[in-house]
C-alpha cells in the first residue's frame, strides 16, 4: 500500500482514506481515562484517587471516589462519585470539586498570557444519576485567570459526550516550567464564590455557575467520567489511546508506587548506620517532576538476615533526587556498615513516592 504525505491534513493512503494528522502527545490530561490506578484505593476525603485526578472538598457531604468499570464503548475504566451523604445548602466558599493539573512545561506551547494564544478543545465522557446543568472551569497556577464552562446531562444514568472549545487566555500568568500550568476543575458543588459567567475568561478563581446541579445534595447521587481529553484545536479529535506502559510511565513521573504480591520481594539492599538506622536507595523507573518531599507506605515492613524478619519502626527520606532517594529506616538490633534486605512483612503492603502538582 502507497502513501502520500498531506501536509494540510494527515496521511492519505492509496483507497483514499485519510488519517488524521494528530501527533502522539496530543492529549494535555494524562490517564484520562482513568486506567492507571497505583494506589488502588476508594477515597472518602481530600486527596489523590487514580492517578492524576484528585479531590477537594470543604462541605459537610461525604463521598466515595476510585476507579470504576462502568464505561462508554472504547474504555475499561472511569472515575465514579458517589455520595453518601448530602449537603444540601452549601456555603459561599464551601466546595466540592475533582481536579487535574497539567504541568506548565507541557502548557508551553499554548502560549497562553499573550497575544498568540492557542485555542483548546475540552472533551470527555460523562454519566450522573442526576441531570441538568454541570459546570467546571480551567484555571492557572495562581487562581487569579479561570475560564468557567458548562455542560448539560440530559439523560440520567446514561454515558454522554461533551465538547467545549475555548479561546486561549491572551493575559495572566501561565506557568511553563515543572509547577502547575493548567488547573482543570470539575464542579461537584460550589458555593457562590466560585460562580461567574460561563463562556468568558474572568480574573479570579472560578469553576462554577449560578444554577449549576449540587451533586451533593441528593442522596445516592453518582457521577462519572472518563475519556477526558485537552488538546490545543478548535476541535475535538478521537480520545488518544496511549499503550498502557507509555500512560503509567507518565503517571509515574508524578507518583510512583512500589508494590509487591509476595512478601519476599526486597525493596532494597540497606548498609546499617550505628545500631538503629537503615539506609539504602530505590531507584525510580522514571525522572520525577520534582524531588520527592514525602512518602506514603503500608504496616509491616521490616529487616532479614536470615532468621526471622525484624521490625523496621519508621521509613523517611534521607536524601532526594528525581531519578532516586536514600531511605532511612528506623529500626533496632543492626551492626554499623553491615548489609541487611529491607523487605514488606505482607503480601500486600506498598511505598509511594509523591512528587505531585
Amino acid at each position: 500500500m502507497s502513501i502520500a504525505i498531506n501536509g494540510t491534513n494527515g496521511i492519505t493512503f492509496n483507497d483514499g482514506s485519510l488519517q488524521p494528522s494528530a501527533p502522539v502527545g496530543q492529549n494535555l490530561i494524562i490517564n484520562g481515562n482513568m486506567m492507571i490506578d497505583q494506589r488502588n484505593t476508594t477515597q472518602t476525603g481530600n486527596g489523590y484517587s487514580v492517578d492524576r485526578w484528585a479531590i477537594f472538598d470543604n462541605t459537610s457531604a461525604t463521598y466515595t471516589l476510585a476507579q470504576d468499570s462502568s464505561a462508554p464503548t472504547g474504555f475499561i475504566n472511569s472515575l465514579k462519585f458517589t455520595t453518601t451523604g448530602t449537603d444540601t445548602s452549601i456555603g459561599s466558599t464551601e466546595q466540592c470539586v475533582i481536579y487535574h493539573q497539567i504541568e506548565g512545561y507541557n502548557i508551553a506551547d499554548l502560549n497562553w498570557g499573550t497575544a498568540n494564544a492557542k485555542t483548546v478543545t475540552l472533551s470527555f465522557y460523562v454519566r450522573s444519576s442526576l441531570t441538568g446543568t454541570f459546570a467546571g472551569s480551567l484555571g492557572n497556577n495562581g487562581y487569579a485567570r479561570s475560564y468557567p464552562f458548562t455542560y448539560t446531562i440530559s439523560s440520567a444514568d446514561t454515558w454522554e459526550q461533551k465538547t467545549i472549545t475555548i479561546t486561549g487566555d491572551t493575559t495572566g500568568t501561565w506557568l511553563t516550567t515543572n509547577g502547575v500550568g493548567i488547573s482543570l476543575r470539575l464542579a461537584i458543588a460550589a458555593g457562590s464564590s466560585f460562580e461567574a459567567t460561563a463562556g468568558a475568561w474572568a480574573s479570579g478563581n472560578y469553576f462554577s455557575v449560578s444554577g449549576a446541579t449540587n451533586v451533593v445534595g441528593t442522596a445516592s447521587s453518582t457521577f462519572y467520567i472518563t475519556g477526558v481529553q485537552l488538546e490545543a484545536n478548535t476541535a475535538a479529535t478521537p480520545f488518544e489511546n496511549l499503550q498502557y506502559e507509555t500512560q503509567l510511565a507518565l503517571c509515574q513521573r508524578y507518583y510512583y508506587q512500589w508494590d509487591t504480591t509476595s512478601a519476599n520481594n526486597f525493596l532494597m539492599f540497606a548498609m546499617g548506620v550505628g545500631t538503629t538506622a537503615l539506609y539504602g536507595d530505590v531507584k525510580f523507573p522514571t525522572t520525577m517532576r520534582s524531588n520527592p518531599g514525602s512518602i506514603i507506605y503500608g504496616s509491616g515492613w521490616g529487616w532479614w538476615l536470615g532468621g526471622a524478619l525484624t521490625t523496621i519502626s519508621a521509613i523517611g527520606i534521607a536524601e532526594s533526587g528525581t531519578t532516586s532517594v536514600t531511605l532511612n529506616c528506623t529500626t533496632t538490633g543492626v551492626t554499623a556498615e553491615k548489609m541487611y534486605g529491607v523487605l514488606p512483612g505482607g503480601a500486600t503492603n506498598y511505598i509511594g513516592f509523591i512528587s505531585e502538582l
